[in-house]
């Protein structure tokens, strides 16, 4: 084991050490292959020196994959690390975010054929700086599926990450609360936070328009139910944003009450076409695999089964083999296909 200055990152050094900030959170952990672009999101968190495994290895394809989830990790420390800096207006510090829309774009082109595979994503408890991270992924695959120029995805990516920050400026709890059942002025207050984080970057000119409007019209709606403005015409890129923001809160609950996975996939469902343009909700519904291949899932008739096989383009009705049935095993298994079974839906993923 020996320490190394950051700036000495060559990319390939193992972690000896978890590197681990002032507040005890941990960043990256023991073992965790570096690479290069570490450094400067390190350098921004005030992290000057690493202990790392005498012998370099290296990288394998798994080790990349490892390390994209440990970038996810300090990307968010990097998002949480600058919007509680910020004061309203006083903005050098946002500027950093580019470059952390960069590192995550670079990540995510790292992995293979990862346009092409469905995302795992699960119901979690998150705050704003995970919920911005997630947004930004999402968005930025759905982008790429989409074949947007990659100066559109990177817009994409850093106004996804900035795209909450009015959230700081209220006062109004949202955690798991949704915001109809809000008293009325504290509806309002909160209605109002694309506003305030549009107000304090909008004459930011290293801030491309499309991510100022990510920010500005992230929750309106193209059936003039949304807000601030009830605006009725959104651009691909925001509407692109606003999908994957929807379905994000909705899971994580954040302005709205927590709901599980399956039933933000149907909320995004019933609505395309009214509140969401419904090309864009169908190639989000591609990448997200709700329920993969060998998950074991509760039904609502009180089931456990496997899942076996995906029904195209409805990842949310998968193929399931029941294992039990009211505590008895039933041999070989009862073959269910939840899209010709409409009164059968899973509860919930089993762990």
């Amino acid at each position: 084991m020996k320490k190394i200055s950051i700036f000495d990152i060559k990319g390939g050094e193992i972690l000896a050490n978890p590197v681990i900030t002032s507040a005890y959170q941990i960043l990256l952990a023991e073992g965790t292959v570096l690479q290069k672009d570490y450094i400067e999101n390190l350098n921004d968190l005030g992290i000057a020196e690493v202990y790392i495994q005498e012998a370099r290895v290296k990288r394998s394809r798994g080790e990349i994959k490892t390390a994209t989830r440990e970038m996810e990790i300090i990307c968010k420390a990097q998002v949480k690390n600058v919007l509680e800096k910020h004061i309203y207006r006083e903005n050098k510090e946002l500027e950093k975010l580019r470059d952390t829309a960069s590192v995550i774009i670079e990540s995510i082109l790292e992995e293979d054929n990862i346009t092409d595979r469905m995302i795992e994503i699960k119901e979690r408890n998150a705050d704003i700086y995970e919920h911005s991270l997630n947004c930004c992924v999402l968005s930025i695959i759905l982008g790429m599926r989409m074949n947007f120029k990659p100066d559109v995805i990177h817009a994409i990516g850093i106004g996804c990450l900035l795209h909450d920050m009015g959230l700081r400026y209220i006062s109004v709890k949202y955690s798991n609360i949704d915001i109809n059942n809000m008293p009325e002025n504290q509806k309002i207050e909160y209605k109002k936070h694309p506003v305030y984080g549009y107000s304090s970057i909008e004459k930011e000119d290293w801030l491309d328009d499309i991510s100022k409007n990510i920010i500005l019209y992230h929750h309106e709606k193209l059936d003039g139910t949304g807000y601030p403005f009830r605006r009725k015409k959104l651009a691909k890129e925001i509407s692109v944003m606003s999908i994957c923001d929807t379905f994000d809160e909705m899971i994580c609950g954040i302005g709205c009450k927590q709901k599980k996975v399956y039933r933000a996939i149907e909320y995004l469902k019933s609505n395309k076409n009214t509140k969401f343009d419904g090309s864009i909700v169908d190639e989000f519904l591609k990448i997200v695999a709700v329920y993969p291949i060998g998950s074991y899932v509760l039904t609502n008739t009180g089931e456990i089964g496997m899942v076996v096989r995906q029904n195209d383009k409805f990842p949310e009705r998968p193929v399931i083999r029941i294992l039990n049935d009211d505590g008895r095993d039933v041999y070989q298994g009862v073959i269910l296909d939840l899209l010709k079974e409409n009164s059968v839906f899973i509860e919930e993923v089993i762990n």
